[in-house]
């Protein structure tokens, strides 16, 4: 039986039609839309493509000005160094000659002894300004007294020093030997079973008075130095530095000082008045200057061999050195004899000597 509302082939096939109609078209347009999609996709490919050459273009140009050598040559240039190269060794060489002619007319002008006369303690102000005294270097020419040597003795010392605030007591003694134009000094102290210094001098006398040849000096736990006058070549030099100087006459060690100013005491004792002074080159043991020793006065003290009537001289060291002053008393009664010495360091410590005995010479 046939069944009702049944659809028949053509009434199907009319109803499908539309519907496939529909997706046909859906199918056009999905592939119009495709290739439409696909040649816009190309069309910017192909522009970015165009347009991207030149940027890289670009980069490679501005790269390209980045690298030019002629941006770090200039640092390496080596004409730059060449030029000062030659030139360091032409200056010095102008100056070099430049004094040259300037000294010599200079030596050609002035007698060559009036230079060396000039010259010849013009440094020592400034080697001993710390330590010496007010001298100006035409002060330098020692002045010649009438002189009259000691005749010889032995004295002893009884010693007193401060040495770190402690005070220790000892002996001392001065041998001063005096015959045929000759003159010989030793000298030591020593406080408990320590020698503290040990010195001596040898030389002779000259028109000046006492002239010193040769000084040597040994102070505790030191080596020994010496100075050196030597009279043929008119030099006088130190062991213990390479200073020297002409020697003018009248030149002293620190040893033959006391006795070249004992010799003046007894040749012309009227120079020794208050606030007397003498000046006299004095050699150390590495450099000289000049001393000036001022007479305090006369003074009456107390010693191993009776009260004594002195001259009182004192040698002051300049304001701020550290050089000793040194303090002495002659006593004309006993033929200008040193009786008392004093050495005063820079720090207050001293050594203090006085005369406790006058003897023969028996050294």
């Amino acid at each position: 039986m046939p069944l009702r509302n049944a659809t028949s082939p053509d009434q199907a096939l009319t109803a499908a039609a539309p519907t496939r109609r529909r997706y046909a078209i859906f199918i056009v347009l999905l592939t119009l839309l495709l290739h439409w999609s696909a040649l816009e996709w190309a069309k910017r490919q192909t522009g970015s493509a165009l347009h991207d050459t030149p940027a890289v273009l670009q980069a490679s140009l501005h790269a390209a000005p980045t690298e030019p050598p002629p941006a770090p040559k200039p640092p390496p240039r080596k004409p730059a160094p060449h030029h000062p190269a030659p030139r360091k060794p032409t200056s010095p060489r102008q100056q070099a000659t430049v004094p040259t002619p300037v000294a010599e007319p200079a030596s050609t002008s002035t007698p060559s002894i009036d230079v060396s006369t000039a010259d010849a303690y013009t440094p020592e102000p400034a080697f001993t300004s710390p330590t010496g005294d007010d001298a100006t270097p035409t002060d330098n020419t020692n002045a010649r007294y009438k002189v009259a040597p000691p005749p010889s003795a032995e004295l002893n010392y009884d010693v007193e020093a401060l040495r770190e605030g402690q005070k220790v007591y000892g002996h001392g003694k001065i041998a001063w030997g005096f015959g045929d134009g000759s003159y010989t000094i030793y000298g030591e102290a020593g406080v408990l079973f320590f020698t503290v210094l040990n010195f001596t001098s040898t030389g002779g006398i000259d028109e000046y008075g006492i002239a010193p040849v040769r000084y040597t000096e040994k102070p505790f736990r030191k080596s020994a130095v010496a100075t050196h006058f030597t009279r043929e070549r008119n030099t006088l030099s130190f062991s213990a530095s390479t200073l020297s100087y002409p020697l003018k006459g009248g030149e002293q060690d620190r040893a033959s000082i006391i006795w070249q100013l004992a010799s003046i005491g007894r040749g012309e004792p009227e120079k020794f008045a208050a606030n007397a002074q003498f000046p006299i080159f004095v050699a150390g043991t590495r450099d000289g200057e000049m001393w000036n020793i001022q007479v305090i006065g006369e003074e009456s003290i107390a010693t191993g061999i009776g009260p004594l009537t002195t001259w009182h001289l004192v040698r002051l060291p300049r304001a701020g050195s550290y050089d000793k002053q040194l303090d002495i008393w002659l006593a004309p009664q006993r033929d200008w004899y040193p009786v008392r010495l004093r050495y005063t360091e820079a720090n207050g410590e001293y050594l203090d000597m006085a005369v406790s005995s006058i003897g023969p010479l028996t050294r």
